[in-house]
């Protein structure tokens, strides 16, 4: 089913359950515009990796709706609609998962060639300036195990940035770097930001939160606690829960 909402995301009264937890997401309703980036913080097990990975239906939902730009996604699992979203949404996990037994231009080219049929030589083209953007075109023809975490999450976004998606999704991509790694991931997803993409960002990184995001979303225990501006959220949190985790962060 289709629909022509404004909001590039929209989620109403969403439930997930595991059986370890009584509920990941509990009544979850929010709303992201195009071309805003939100930022999804709060502690470990608040339900944040598990709402990210249900904008793409890499996890399914128990009730409510999603709707995502304009494709819509309830408890009733429609692989046509999530192949929909996927070919129009990118994610970038904590781990890079690159191939290893393939170079990086054709790590990235992968997708395009065998899911849009692009040819070779456009799509090589592509991923040439994707790894300029990201600052390491000169490392078209290594071997991920050649790279250091931080190039290789650059490329992991290079890749997913390959197949042109109007949303970006980011799963703490910066959780498993060296910390002297992590500025320039960060960097490269300011970049994207600047760009006017579309981003939700799940991260610990507060100087990100201050400097990208246009709303930060702070999750516990499978609720949204309160959503405002990085301004707000860091310096007047409305919410006791809000403010003691910021006390443990800051």
């Amino acid at each position: 089913m289709n629909s022509s909402s404004k909001f590039a995301i929209t989620a109403k009264n969403i439930f997930k359950s595991f059986e370890s937890r009584k509920f990941a997401l509990n009544n979850v309703s929010l709303h992201i515009d195009s071309g805003e980036v939100l930022v999804v913080m709060g502690p470990s097990g608040s339900g944040k990796s598990t709402l990210i990975r249900t904008f793409n239906g890499l996890e399914t939902i128990d009730s409510g709706i999603l709707e995502i730009l304009g494709t819509e996604l309830n408890a009733n699992y429609n692989e046509k609609s999530v192949r929909r979203i996927r070919k129009r949404v990118g994610m970038v996990f904590q781990q890079f998962n690159l191939f290893p037994h393939l170079s990086i231009i054709e790590n990235i080219t992968l997708a395009p060639i065998r899911v849009k049929q692009q040819p070779k030589e456009a799509a090589e083209q592509r991923a040439f300036e994707l790894l300029t953007q990201m600052g390491i075109s000169d490392q078209l023809h290594k071997y991920p195990s050649q790279l250091s975490g931080g190039q290789q999450q650059r490329v992991a976004i290079a890749r997913a940035l390959a197949l042109n998606p109007e949303i970006m999704l980011f799963d703490e991509p910066t959780s498993a770097l060296d910390p002297e790694r992590v500025k320039e991931v960060l960097d490269a997803m300011r970049k994207l930001a600047n760009q006017g993409m579309t981003m939700v960002v799940v991260t610990h990184e507060i100087g990100f939160a201050r400097d990208v995001a246009d709303r930060v979303l702070f999750m516990d225990e499978g609720r949204v606690v309160e959503t405002s501006s990085p301004s707000d959220f860091f310096n007047n949190a409305k919410e006791e829960r809000s403010r003691r985790f910021l006390n443990q962060m800051l």
